[in-house]
């Protein structure tokens, strides 16, 4: 039996990452469809919604169109529908999976049944019941796709629901609606009900595929997979299904004991990096700097065989101290005209052609800031490419706001202002009647990134960047006037190595921040990766002396283990840093889609950046405002 059981109580596959965890499930369905198909029997399937089940669904679709994967015994059974809501709304569950699926396949429509959202409300119980007959009346779900909640939810059975629950009505708790809200311009459009199969429904599926992508669902995986279970967190319920297993990329497995603490689960090799997260994770656990340390601590949180290989605490407790004070420099270009074998960044050359990849027109000043500021201060040619427009993020309000001060300007400046009133009048008449479903007009969207354009060119020159270093790309990926983004494309790469040909830098900084909730910072960097991968096999010799940094955007930090350049700001460089935030007015107090947390982008940069510097403080390093955070990513 492996240590790992001991903690694990759900089994548990781990893939590299979505595509491959993805793959494996449509590959276990697509067996069970072509089983059945042989047996001459209909396959029940349970189907979810959401982000997390896209690349399964894709992946069936290819196998039908490629591999004659058929859907004509296929029977499904959704989980849930938001309530009320129309079924041909952008939001709604029922046109989702005919978006994702069934308009893709062979599948009879009169297979597929979804709850209504539409069902008036004095018939709802009815309905429900009638719901899980169906599904009894099908011969029960032979497969049931999940995912989950930041809450712990599975379907739209919040903390608290019952094991013995059905399909029925439910109250969306906020946090739910508010993790939910990316996909809605604003909170208030979220609805507050839903209709879900009950865990009990969930329950008698003969055969259960929970799926979870991502950093943020790290935390939840682990509590559900390891902790005792119990309502509180619904997830954890299927410890007691006889055939669940969880599917899992490596970021949502990394909270598991394995990972955070692998010493603890069997023999490891005690690398550098593993000794210096073990030891920050016990000093931190502990309360204690790391300087501070001593052989007893090591023992009571099962580090006595890194004692036995690596000696005395006080050596290993030196040895984690220096790497932590090594990764903190002002100078992200290097320092010039020295040698410092530890530090993060190379002394030469000097100045350094630098870019900086901002998947949105202010994730540069949000996330790097200080650091943005200092290698402009310090000397280095820095170029700033913004990757999408951001023009989704825009509130109508700003477009009526800025073409009347185009109208005003043109007229108080003798100029004929008669297609701009004309413009003007189009989008007050569009935005008078748009429904909160309806997608942006292609020349409203142009307004919105032309918007964002004009506050990231003023942002650039706030800290001194010439006109000619500005970049736009405009990623096609991005430009689908929905939430929903498309996946990388080809042309997003051939655009990409276009500029960085041009500008040949020395030292790339991109943003590896994989929780932000709309997907866009994910395609951007796979677009920069893909890119960097492509013209070092094509033998671009700059690539060669090229190292690239990795930030964390508005969403989250980086571990403190895992940071290798740390750059300290002063309370006066924060404050110039919110004000280059401020640039951005478009983005100021609560604009659409900004996800799950109510601050505004300023305070949970200065947050961000302040805990970071409190938690090298608290290992025993010296006390700063504010540090930004970057890790090397090595291709």
């Amino acid at each position: 039996m492996s240590m790992v059981d001991s903690f694990e109580k759900i089994p548990v596959r781990i893939f590299n990452n979505l595509k491959e965890g993805s793959v494996f499930i449509a590959h276990e369905i697509a067996g069970i469809i072509r089983q059945k198909q042989a047996e001459g029997k209909n396959c029940v399937l349970g189907l979810a919604t959401g982000s997390s089940p896209k690349t399964v669904y894709a992946e069936l679709v290819r196998l039908h169109r490629e591999e004659g994967l058929s859907f004509k015994n296929v029977i499904t059974f959704n989980l849930d529908e938001y309530y009320p809501i129309t079924n041909d709304a952008l939001q709604s569950y029922n046109r989702y999976m005919k978006e994702q699926l069934f308009n893709h396949v062979d599948i009879n429509p009169a297979n597929c049944h979804i709850p209504n959202g539409e069902w008036p409300k004095e018939n709802i119980k009815k309905h429900c019941a009638e719901y899980d007959a169906m599904i009894e009346a099908a011969g029960g779900i032979d497969a049931q796709i999940l995912g989950i909640g930041n809450n712990g939810h599975i379907g739209f059975n919040e903390p608290g629901s019952s094991r013995f629950s059905r399909t029925r009505l439910i109250t969306l708790e906020n946090s739910t609606r508010i993790a939910n809200s990316f996909e809605f311009a604003n909170i208030s459009q979220v609805p507050r009900l839903a209709v879900t199969m009950g865990i009990d429904t969930i329950m008698k599926a003969k055969k259960i595929y929970l799926m979870a992508w991502g950093p943020m669902k790290a935390p939840v995986i682990q509590k559900a997979v390891e902790d005792e279970v119990t309502e509180q967190i619904p997830a954890s319920l299927l410890q007691q299904h006889n055939d669940a297993v969880f599917v899992v990329d490596e970021m949502a497995a990394a909270d598991l004991t394995r990972f955070r603490s692998p010493w603890l689960t069997g023999d490891i090799e005690w690398t550098p990096q593993m000794v210096k997260k073990a030891v920050v994770n016990m000093a931190l656990k502990s309360g204690k700097p790391v300087l501070g340390l001593t052989n007893s601590d090591y023992n009571d949180n099962g580090l006595g065989d890194l004692l036995v290989e690596k000696g005395d605490a006080y050596e290993i407790n030196l040895q984690v101290f220096y790497m932590l004070r090594d990764s903190i420099t002002g100078w992200p270009g290097g320092k010039p005209n020295a040698v410092i074998p530890a530090h993060p960044e190379r002394s030469t050359p000097y100045p350094k052609t630098c870019i900086i990849f901002s998947p949105h027109p202010d994730d540069d000043i949000i996330s790097m800031g200080g650091t943005f500021m200092r290698l402009h201060d310090q000397g280095h040619d820095v170029h700033v490419a913004y990757q999408t427009s951001g023009n989704i993020a825009v509130t109508d309000e700003f477009v009526t706001r800025f073409i009347d001060f185009a109208v005003g300007f043109e007229e108080i400046s003798g100029i004929d202002s008669s297609k701009s009133r004309d413009i003007l009048a189009k989008a007050q008449q569009f935005l008078a009647t748009k429904k909160p479903s309806e997608s942006d007009t292609p020349e409203i969207r142009s307004i919105k990134g032309l918007i964002r354009r004009g506050e990231a060119k003023a942002t650039c020159r706030y800290v001194g960047i010439k006109d000619e270093n500005i970049h736009f790309q405009n990623l096609p990926f991005y430009e689908t006037g929905k939430i929903e983004k498309n996946p990388m494309g080809e042309e997003d790469v051939v655009i990409t190595m276009e500029l960085l040909r041009k500008v040949k830098p020395q030292q790339i900084f991109c943003a590896g921040d994989l929780a932000d909730p709309h997907g866009t910072h994910k395609v951007c960097l796979d677009v920069v990766f893909e890119s960097m991968r492509r013209l070092k096999a094509a033998g671009d010799e700059w690539v060669k002396d090229c190292w690239v940094w990795l930030y964390k955007g508005a969403w989250q930090e980086w571990n403190i283990e895992e940071i290798e350049m740390a750059i300290p700001m002063s309370p006066d460089q924060v404050m110039k840093k919110r004000f280059g935030i401020f640039i951005h007015q478009s983005q100021k107090d609560m604009v659409p889609f900004q996800g799950s947390d109510s601050r505004e982008f300023w305070q949970r940069a200065e947050d961000r950046n302040a805990n970071t510097a409190r938690l090298y403080a608290q290992l025993g390093l010296t006390q700063y405002a504010a540090m930004e955070a970057f890790v090397r990513w090595h291709y």
